[in-house]
């Protein structure tokens, strides 16, 4: 096994470990309240904001890597990692101090919304690993090898963060204020 696969085997057990535990540490926290804290009501529409900028971002990633300009895309991706972690610490925060908000839709539209954030839910929990260990190709230098998983990456993140957006703007106008 050569040196860059061997590196890539190391820091795929990471990815491993922190793919597991993001979830599970979100899904503890998320049913944990800070006792006596101020809810921060006006995270909501900042969280869906970077998820929204995230979208934008990866758009202009995949059109810089078609023009050629791999420093471009490269620190577009970067940006659009460190917006999805700052989106997560948002997120966290904000149930830790609020509530959840049950959404109040009726019928046809009921359905669509649920859809929306169940496959949201899911399929940012997928992204995790696919995020990381497509970025640790380009990183290593396997531009072959992430470009095959950066084809699969790069829809899915995208629907994240668009219908991170759409959930945000399903559900706004039930928020208690």
């Amino acid at each position: 096994m050569n040196e860059v696969a061997l590196k890539e085997k190391r820091i795929n057990r990471w990815i491993t470990v922190v793919s597991i535990l993001v979830p599970l540490v979100v899904a503890i926290l998320f049913g944990v309240k800070i006792p006596g804290a101020e809810p921060l009501w006006f995270l909501p529409p900042i969280y869906a904001t970077t998820n929204g900028i995230t979208a934008v971002l990866l758009l202009l990633a995949l059109w810089a890597i078609k023009s050629g300009n791999r420093r471009m895309h490269q620190n577009l991706m970067n940006s659009c990692i460190v917006l999805s972690v700052l989106f997560l610490l948002m997120y966290v925060a904000y149930h830790m101090t609020s509530e959840s908000t049950v959404f109040g839709g009726e019928g046809f539209v009921r359905y669509f919304y649920y859809f929306i954030l169940v496959s949201h839910i899911l399929l940012s929990i997928a992204i995790i690993p696919l995020v990381l260990r497509t970025y640790t190709r380009a990183y290593l230098g396997n531009y072959e090898s992430h470009r095959k998983l950066a084809r699969i990456t790069f829809p899915i993140w995208l629907y994240v963060a668009i219908s991170g957006v759409i959930v945000y703007l399903m559900i706004s106008p039930y928020y208690a204020f």
